[in-house]
């Protein structure tokens, strides 16, 4: 097959232990999915979830033992972090129930889910899509993919951010409103989800601005971590 131009190369990430890359497909990311994250954007208790998708090529890979640089974005000024769990499916479905949801995870890594807020909140005001505000250029560093065989306990897991060496959020995956089966069972009612899409759980408490020259460490535990600095 001949084509007009070159198509973009397929985004992939490294999987802890093997030769072979993670295909990318979708990126779904969970919107308010803490409670004290809830609560510090202006809402409260278990509301029904809701997604926002980031495009493959947002992803910028971050490896466990090195700083990877990502350039403080356009038309913003006021550039949030928001550490978050990823999880990658590795079998696809749709209406898949949350009691078979674990069947679907091939492994879990660290994400960022960087966001322009101040867009955001513009869009929010508006009532128009966030795309602007998440879904833009280097918006997703993660890290390498770990199986799930060698992951630990997930469900249990603290997760942290710091930023120059400063705790920035700190908290455990069980503080999940909607846990990460809970969370595949949703996402899949309205998406058929494939083998390659990745599912950034939500972020903890804490969310806040960054600067350029400012570096950010991120961690679940059993995953590694990944560090990024703000160009």
């Amino acid at each position: 097959m001949q084509y007009l131009f070159t198509p973009p190369p397929v985004v992939s990430v490294p999987i802890i232990g093997q030769s072979e890359q993670f295909p990318v497909h979708r990126i779904y990311c969970v919107g308010r999915n803490y409670e004290e994250h809830a609560k510090e954007m202006g809402f409260t208790g278990r509301e029904p979830p809701f997604f926002f998708l980031k495009p493959a090529d947002a992803l910028v890979f971050a490896p466990s033992n090195e700083t990877v640089s990502m350039p403080y974005p356009s038309l913003t000024k006021n550039f949030h972090h928001e550490i978050e769990l990823v999880v990658a499916i590795g079998k696809g479905g749709k209406n898949i129930t949350a009691a078979n949801a674990m069947q679907h995870i091939f492994g879990y890594a660290v994400g960022l889910d960087m966001t322009r807020r101040d867009l955001q909140n513009d869009m929010k005001k508006q009532g128009r899509p966030w795309c602007i505000g998440k879904a833009f250029d280097h918006s997703a560093p993660m890290g390498p993919i770990t199986p799930v065989a060698q992951a630990g306990d997930v469900a249990n897991a603290e997760i942290f951010l710091q930023v120059n060496g400063q705790d920035r959020q700190r908290s455990h995956v069980h503080k999940l409103i909607w846990n990460i089966s809970e969370t595949i069972e949703h996402v899949s009612t309205a998406w058929e989800l494939q083998a390659g899409d990745l599912i950034f759980t939500g972020t903890p408490e804490g969310v806040a601005a960054v600067v350029p020259g400012d570096t950010l460490l991120g961690s679940v535990a059993g995953l590694g971590q990944i560090t990024v600095r703000v160009g």
